[in-house]
């Protein structure tokens, strides 16, 4: 389980699990808007890291210059990074 703290959204907390073939499970978000997130940890399940990266990366929530799909990107390079 990796958990990350997403900065400039509502959600609190961002968890996810990567297999060892670098596809994403488990992507739960605590905090902001629960139907969407449920929604994108649906979506990006059994995807591969650098597909949700490249899918997610740069949206953003109204005039905020980023969103919890956008963090979910961040959480993800970062744990390429440290992998």
């Amino acid at each position: 389980m990796n958990t990350y703290f997403p900065r400039g959204v509502c959600s609190r907390r961002i968890i996810f699990d990567v297999a060892d073939d670098g596809t994403l499970h488990n992507v739960s978000f605590e905090g902001g808007c629960n139907g969407n997130l449920q929604g994108i940890g649906a979506l990006v399940e059994g995807m591969e890291i650098e597909d949700a990266i490249e899918r997610l990366s740069g949206i953003h929530c109204g005039f905020k210059g980023t969103s919890c799909p956008d963090q979910l990107a961040q959480a993800l390079i970062q744990y390429q990074e440290e992998h």
